[in-house]
């Protein structure tokens, strides 16, 4: 049964939702939604002991996220969420913090550059960046997890699909969270959740991505991962939420991963809805503590 604080969050997520209604996006502010995002991140506490310290990685600005216990040869590139237009060191630091604890690494949160400023390739570039800038500083490939939430997590799957082409050393692990993994909107879920979701709307969800890939085709394996090839990955943890319009994103990529013979650990979250982990809940706080102990689990 669902928390009593996740059902005040969810609640209030309704509420929200209900009252923007939903827009076409002909009327979306960017500016709005980044401006939003940002907003509610500022509600959520900062994390007592935890070292953050910004840096660039040539150019690109970052964020090193440090927990007290994290291992100094063990680092985490976590990719943020935001549906490739927003999104923020700031509005994932958080989560970062979080992560940090649970997996006793080091946190690296590039700010990517955002579409439609910056449209495809643009964000896999500078994910790519900051990979082999963190090789290059002197990080084994054994040693570094990468993972992301939502567009983050497709970006996470776009980033070891590229490195595994590319015939280059992946990372020990990944860890995707409500990963957002088909830019075409298949998923039987964008119907069949739509109505229990609290916050994605499915016609942005639909008409956003031509901000992020103009003229791609949304069902290229590079930016929709769901139709890759996913042999040869390293083992990765699934974490989605049950009411949200992105589950099968989630369904189908482990139904491929696995089939490719993929190392997958997967859980659907009861009654949570997209990203869950970023909020003060105790079903958030489980997750993450989940997905370190899978993450320890694979590392030496």
């Amino acid at each position: 049964m669902a928390s009593p604080e996740s059902l005040m969050v969810k609640q209030l997520l309704k509420a929200q939702s209900a009252g923007q209604g939903q827009p076409a996006a002909a009327e979306f502010s960017i500016e709005a939604a980044r401006q939003g995002l940002e907003m509610l991140s500022a509600l959520t506490p900062d994390v007592s002991d935890v070292q953050v310290e910004k840096t660039a990685i040539e150019g690109i600005p970052a964020e090193w996220v440090s927990a007290p216990n994290a291992k100094a040869d063990r680092v985490f590139l976590y990719l943020h969420g935001g549906a490739y237009i927003m999104g923020s060191c700031n509005t994932h630091r958080y989560l970062a913090s979080k992560l940090s604890f649970s997996t006793e690494a080091r946190v690296l949160v590039p700010e990517y550059r955002l579409a439609p400023e910056h449209p495809f390739p643009a964000a896999l570039e500078d994910a790519l960046h900051a990979y082999h800038w963190l090789c290059s500083s002197g990080y084994q490939p054994e040693n570094i997890i990468i993972g992301g939430d939502s567009a983050g997590g497709g970006l996470t799957m776009s980033t070891l699909l590229t490195l595994k082409e590319n015939g280059e050393p992946l990372p020990a692990v990944a860890v995707l969270i409500s990963p957002w993994t088909d830019l075409a909107g298949t998923g039987e879920s964008m119907e069949t959740r739509k109505e229990a979701d609290p916050w994605l709307s499915p016609n942005l969800t639909l008409e956003v991505p031509v901000m992020y890939l103009r003229e791609i085709d949304p069902k290229n394996p590079i930016v929709s991962p769901i139709y890759a090839d996913l042999s040869g990955l390293p083992p990765m943890i699934v974490h989605v939420g049950n009411d949200e319009i992105l589950l099968d994103d989630s369904t189908r990529l482990v139904d491929r991963a696995l089939s490719a013979g993929a190392d997958v650990t997967f859980k659907i979250w009861e009654d949570m809805w997209h990203v869950f982990q970023t909020f003060t809940i105790p079903e958030g706080q489980q997750s993450i503590d989940e997905i370190g102990e899978f993450v320890k689990s694979k590392l030496r």
